[in-house]
């Protein structure tokens, strides 16, 4: 009887949640077909998994765990950028995104099931240490990732600034250990702003804010007032942020009724087509936008609308492909949900999630630079390897050619080369469209 009760209760709850969840004006409910699977169905099926747990467990099972569990996996199961966040988890990305907090300054996802480098902040400890785009964390201060959640790597590296981690990179099958110290991560939109090789701007926007738009506006009319008469944007390792940001830099840029970017969502209704007011284009110079593996989400757009729209070249790596919008549904006990709610397409209609924008002109970063690949096969054998300490010894010995070991597991890498080829390839084809533009008749 005791089981029959408690089945009946999750099973009054849920039913209550999902019609919480998925109530909608009678006429859009009329309009949709009844789904092919039964909901309630399923909802009774993990009332009858939750009762079991709670009437036979060996010990007390603990209501709340149980709930936020399932949630965790409901949430993962969807794709790699949706998840469910405990309260202190919303917490935390509630600090992130007023701009500060404690941490190393890494923009993570997951590839293939592995915690995955987006990009590192600029300006960050990450940075500093070498941390570079599609490198794998496989450990977070000796602890495996293999089974770690995204918001359960977040959490392992944020800290009071100033505190040591010790992160273990897998890259190209090389694995070594970076230390660090966390420090206060504040993020500022624009990075560099400044002439070079005569009067060609630079702009070096390292992430899409708030207040992204002012900046730039400000940025430009410094650089026009000392005679930039063309502009390289540098997107490199920008891993985006709001739509609304990129949507109002590429308008600094593309005429009138020119299209950004597309929004496409479960119901056709509800998508959006965002196109320039030409309010504030500024079409009078040649641009070049600089892109590379570390560049997603809002960067994407911006890389794209200027692709798509022939307003500029886009130059450099082919972009991560992460170009997706994440919505936040907090919940009544001050957890959170965050899920993907529509997909990005340029405006010639490409949709960028996981395949990314590829340039115009290729540049790798340094001439010849290998390919990055991995699959999940060959991730399985790394942490095979690194979670036996014979063998993660054995993987660094190997790697010895590539990395040089220091004291306390820290690596630093062997010098790179002053000159960034991008960036000097890009200089290199501003000045050849200029002296083309100047022999025109």
């Amino acid at each position: 009887m005791k089981r029959v009760l408690i089945r009946l209760a999750v099973v009054a709850a849920l039913l209550w949640a999902v019609s919480f969840a998925t109530a909608a004006p009678e006429k859009a409910a009329a309009e949709k077909p009844k789904p092919k699977d039964n909901i309630y169905e399923q909802v009774e099926l993990f009332a009858d998994a939750i009762s079991a747990l709670r009437e036979d467990y060996v010990e007390e099972a603990d209501s709340k765990k149980l709930i936020y569990g399932a949630m965790r996996g409901m949430l993962s199961s969807l794709d790699d950028y949706s998840q469910f966040m405990d309260p202190d988890e919303y917490k935390e990305i509630q600090i992130e995104t007023r701009g500060e907090f404690g941490g190393i300054g890494v923009e993570i996802s997951t590839r293939d099931g592995i915690i995955t480098v987006v990009t590192p902040l600029a300006g960050t400890p990450a940075e500093a240490s070498g941390i570079k785009p599609n490198d794998k964390i496989v450990k977070i201060n000796g602890k495996s990732t293999r089974k770690l959640t995204l918001e359960d790597a977040v959490k392992e590296m944020r800290g009071k600034p100033g505190t040591p981690i010790t992160l273990t990179i897998w890259r190209d099958r090389d694995v070594f250990d970076v230390t660090m110290r966390r420090a206060t991560i504040q993020i500022n939109s624009i990075k560099k702003a400044e002439l070079i090789d005569g009067k060609i701007g630079y702009i070096k926007l390292i992430e899409f804010q708030e207040n992204t738009a002012r900046d730039l506006d400000a940025a430009l009319k410094k650089l026009g007032s000392q005679g930039m008469d063309s502009l390289i944007l540098d997107l490199r390792n920008n891993p985006g942020g709001l739509l609304e940001g990129s949507i109002e830099v590429a308008e600094r840029f593309l005429p009138k009724d020119e299209v950004i970017v597309s929004i496409k969502t479960k119901d056709p209704k509800r998508s959006e087509t965002f196109k320039s007011s030409g309010k504030l284009a500024r079409s009078d110079y040649p641009i070049i936008v600089l892109v590379n593996e570390g560049s997603a989400s809002a960067s994407e757009i911006v890389a794209g609308a200027m692709k798509d729209n022939k307003r500029a070249i886009v130059m450099g790596a082919k972009t991560f492909g992460k170009a997706s919008v994440q919505t936040v549904i907090p919940m009544r006990d001050a957890s959170a949900l965050r899920f993907t709610t529509a997909l990005y397409l340029t405006p010639g209609g490409k949709l960028i999630k996981d395949e990314g924008i590829t340039p115009d002109v290729v540049v790798a970063k340094e001439p010849d630079a290998p390919a990055v690949k991995s699959n999940r096969a060959e991730a399985d054998d790394i942490f095979d390897e690194i979670e036996d300490e014979g063998e993660a010894k054995s993987v660094l010995e190997k790697a010895a050619d590539k990395v040089i070991l220091k004291d306390k597991g820290k690596i630093s890498e062997k010098p790179e080369a002053k000159s960034d080829n991008q960036l000097d390839s890009a200089v290199n084809l501003m000045k050849a469209i200029k002296i083309y533009k100047a022999q025109k008749p």
